[in-house]
């Protein structure tokens, strides 16, 4: 039986990869920020050597898009130096490791699903982390890292574009969403799922791309979500990014192809809108049982 270690598990991925891993009765020890800064080497290395995982799983990172912008050196101390600590450790003991990354480490503007080997080109300082990130695992431990990225997450416990229209639509007449960003709305149970299979199979080490099949844009998604509500979809009122400026620039186009798992013969996540359709009662009820103790 393998045994499981999630460093970041008190986020919203972290959760459901414990969840996940629990339901299957795998051994799984899960540890928050409290319980384990990732930034601290020596620290990182007492909790592999004293639980001897097979497999850690780094869902700790910084993932405050607009912020890294202004503190770049406070994130990539976390999304490159802490991937690099467990890296370090795992190398030790000769555990695997499971690295998750983002679509931000593409520049965002192409016309066709990135490949696994496409090459990165990060416009944001939260992509440039999370790249820095990716290279010290593989660099680390090339034969026994998996570097899972991922994109548009939403799930049960955490914050999320789905709960906010969820919350939106509760106190608003009409919702303004961008239109011109493309992407992959992706359940995070499903990555935690997929991210076991990998595990599982024992594929190949390298990147894979963990998110749902198909694709759509916010506003996409928004309007999906009012219908999942009973709601008026015509309250959901097309922008242009442009009419929305952010600190840190959004990628247009963040769709990643999944090549990658058709070599470990396990299936790719399912199309985005039947795997919100699976999430979405999960996701209602909290975020429904969050408002209700606001």
């Amino acid at each position: 039986m393998t045994r499981w270690l999630v460093a970041g598990a008190g986020g919203m991925l972290g959760t459901d990869m414990v969840a996940v891993l629990t339901s299957r009765g795998e051994p799984v020890t899960g540890m928050n920020r409290a319980g384990l800064d990732v930034t601290d080497a020596a620290a990182v290395t007492d909790a592999i050597a004293g639980r001897r995982p097979d497999v850690v799983v780094n869902c700790a990172a910084w993932t405050a898009v607009d912020d890294a912008e202004a503190s770049e050196a406070r994130a990539l101390a976390v999304n490159a130096g802490g991937a690099a600590n467990l890296a370090a450790a795992c190398a030790t003991l000769g555990s695997r490791l499971v690295q998750l990354s983002t679509d931000y480490v593409f520049a965002g503007d192409a016309d066709r699903p990135y490949a696994e080997d496409d090459v990165p080109a990060p416009r944001t300082a939260y992509g440039r982390t999370k790249l820095a990130g990716e290279r010290a695992v593989l660099d680390r431990l090339p034969g026994s890292a998996y570097v899972v990225r991922t994109a548009w997450l939403y799930g049960a416990h955490g914050p999320s574009f789905v709960r906010t229209m969820i919350k939106l639509e509760d106190q608003r007449p009409a919702v303004d969403v961008v239109v011109d960003q493309h992407g992959q709305p992706t359940w995070t149970a499903d990555v935690a799922r997929q991210i076991i299979a990998l595990v599982d199979a024992c594929a190949a080490p390298g990147i894979y791309h963990a998110t749902s099949g198909g694709h759509t844009t916010w506003f996409g998604l928004a309007r999906e979500i009012f219908g999942l509500l009973g709601a008026d979809q015509a309250r959901v009122r097309p922008v242009l990014t442009t009419a929305m400026p952010r600190p840190a620039p959004r990628p247009p186009y963040s769709v990643l192809g999944h090549r990658g798992w058709a070599a470990t013969g396990i299936p790719s996540i399912s199309d985005w809108r039947t795997a919100l359709h699976r999430a979405f009662p999960d996701v209602l009820a909290a975020q429904r049982a969050a408002a209700a103790a606001s």
